[in-house]
C-alpha cells in the first residue's frame, strides 16, 4: 500500500475532465443588500443562456470538479463564496444566504434566461434555507441569527431558482456535528480528556482496529447518542452566556462611555471544540448501511483524525456556534428547511458517502416540498470519488445524471 493511500486525510479530491475551448471567464465582487462584499467567478461558453450556480458556506468551490463537465454540457458555472471563504470562525448561515442572494441577482441582471442551483454537501443546506427565505414574504423571513444579531433578509431581494440539484447534501452543519461530536470528552479545555464508558474507539464498547467494522450494541449507541446532544447542549450554554456577557457590556458602555466596557464587548471569546469526528457509522459499517468505505470524511483512521487539528466545528465564535454548528439553535437543517424548497428538484445520493446516509436520503425526500422532484443515486464517495479503485469516479456518473435533468428542464 503507498504512502499517498494511507495518510491520514487522503482522497478528498476527485477527477475531473478538462474544460472546453471557447468559455469566457470573469471575476465578479458584490455588494450584499448588509454593505458586506462577497467574490464569484463565471464561466460562460459561446452562447449559454442557462446558468448553474455554485456556492457552499465555508469552502472555496472555484475548481469544484463538476464546474468543467457542466461548460462541456453548455451551461455557464457561477462558483461563489462567502463574504469569509474559507474561514468559518464567525461564520453566520442568516449572512451567508444573504451573500448567496447577492449571486442570484447578478445572474438575472446579467441576463441568464434559467438559472440553477446545484448545492454540494454543506452547499445542499444553504440552497435549502436560501430556497425556504426567498419563498416567504419579506416580513415573514428571519430577522436575527439565533444569537440574536439582526439581519435585514426582510430587505434583501431573494430571486428564487429556477431548479434546484442536491448533490450528497448533509443534513446541515449543526445536524452533522450532532453525530460526528464525540460525547466521551469531559474537559472541555483538555483534548485528551476521555470518559472511556462513552469512548467509540474503546474495544470494550465494541470498537475495533481499521480496516475491521466495528460492532456496537443498541444499549452504547443510545446512550452514546444521547450524550452527544447533551454536549451540544452545554456548548450551546456557554455560547449563550458569553453573547449576553458581551451584549451587557456593550449596553453599559452606551450608558457610561467607558472604554473598559467596550473592551469587553468586543473582545473576541472563541469555542475550541475537540474531537469532532466520531460518528459511529465511519467504523461501524453495519450502521445505516451502504456501500461507503471504512473511514470518515477526513481520512481512514477516525480514532487518529479524531484527535487532529482538521474537523468540523473546531474553532468557532460564540454566534457562530449558535449560527452554524449547534444542531439545537441553527435555523440550516436541511430537513427542517426542504418544505420550503418547492421548485423543480433534483436529490442526487452518492452511495458510497461517509456524511449523508441512506437514512438522510429518504428523511430529505420526504420532506422536501417540491412537487416535481427526481431522486437518484450514483456508486461514488462523498467528495465524487470512486467507491474502490478502478471504478469510475462519483463525479463522472452525477455529472451524466445531472446533465439528463437538466435537459429535462430546459
Amino acid at each position: 500500500m503507498t504512502e499517498t493511500a494511507t495518510r491520514l486525510g487522503s482522497g478528498r479530491l476527485s477527477p475531473t475532465i478538462e474544460a472546453p475551448a471557447g468559455v469566457t471567464t470573469s471575476v465578479h465582487e458584490l455588494g450584499t443588500a448588509d454593505g458586506a462584499t462577497a467574490t464569484g467567478v463565471l464561466r460562460t461558453p459561446r452562447g449559454a443562456k442557462a446558468v448553474v450556480t455554485l456556492m457552499h458556506p465555508r469552502q472555496d468551490v472555484t475548481h469544484h470538479p463538476l464546474v468543467p463537465y457542466l461548460l462541456t454540457m453548455g451551461y455557464a458555472v457561477w462558483t461563489q463564496g462567502s463574504r469569509s471563504p474559507n474561514n468559518d470562525l464567525n461564520l453566520l448561515h442568516e449572512q451567508a444566504i444573504i451573500d448567496f442572494a447577492a449571486g442570484q441577482v447578478l445572474l438575472r441582471e446579467t441576463g441568464f434566461t434559467k438559472v440553477y442551483t446545484l448545492g454540494h454537501s454543506g452547499g445542499g443546506t444553504l440552497v435549502a434555507f436560501y430556497c425556504q427565505q426567498a419563498g416567504l414574504a419579506p416580513g415573514a423571513r428571519l430577522r436575527a441569527t439565533p444569537s440574536g444579531r439582526p439581519v435585514p433578509l426582510a430587505d434583501t431581494e431573494m430571486p428564487m431558482p429556477d431548479g434546484c440539484i442536491f448533490l450528497a447534501p448533509h443534513p446541515g452543519q449543526g445536524a452533522l456535528l450532532r453525530r460526528l461530536i464525540d460525547p466521551s470528552v469531559v474537559n472541555e479545555s483538555d483534548p485528551l480528556s476521555l470518559d472511556h464508558d462513552l469512548d467509540a474507539f474503546n474495544p470494550a464498547n465494541g470498537f475495533r482496529a481499521a480496516p475491521q467494522s466495528s460492532s456496537y450494541d443498541d444499549a452504547f449507541i443510545t446512550r452514546y447518542r444521547v450524550a452527544q446532544e447533551a454536549r451540544v447542549r452545554r456548548l450551546d450554554e456557554q455560547a449563550r452566556q458569553w453573547v449576553a456577557d458581551a451584549r451587557e457590556a456593550n449596553r453599559a458602555f452606551k450608558s457610561h462611555g467607558e472604554d473598559g466596557d467596550r473592551r469587553r464587548a468586543i473582545a473576541p471569546r472563541l469555542l475550541t471544540v475537540f474531537r469532532t469526528d466520531a460518528d459511529l457509522r465511519t467504523v461501524d459499517l453495519s450502521l445505516d448501511p451502504s456501500e461507503r468505505p471504512y473511514g470518515s470524511l477526513f481520512g481512514r483512521r477516525p480514532d487518529l483524525t479524531n484527535y487532529g487539528l482538521v474537523g468540523f466545528g473546531r474553532l468557532s465564535t460564540a454566534e457562530a456556534w449558535l449560527s452554524t454548528w449547534s444542531a439545537l439553535s441553527t435555523n440550516a437543517d436541511f430537513i427542517r428547511c426542504a418544505p420550503g424548497v418547492t421548485i423543480p428538484t433534483l436529490l442526487l445520493e452518492f452511495t458510497g458517502d461517509q456524511a449523508c446516509f441512506p437514512a438522510d436520503i429518504a428523511r430529505m425526500r420526504s420532506a422536501l416540498g417540491a412537487p416535481e422532484l427526481t431522486v437518484d443515486a450514483v456508486p461514488g464517495t462523498h467528495f465524487g470519488g470512486p467507491i474502490t479503485a478502478g471504478r469510475p469516479s462519483g463525479t463522472s456518473l452525477a455529472a451524466a445524471k445531472i446533465a439528463t435533468w437538466l435537459a429535462n428542464h430546459p
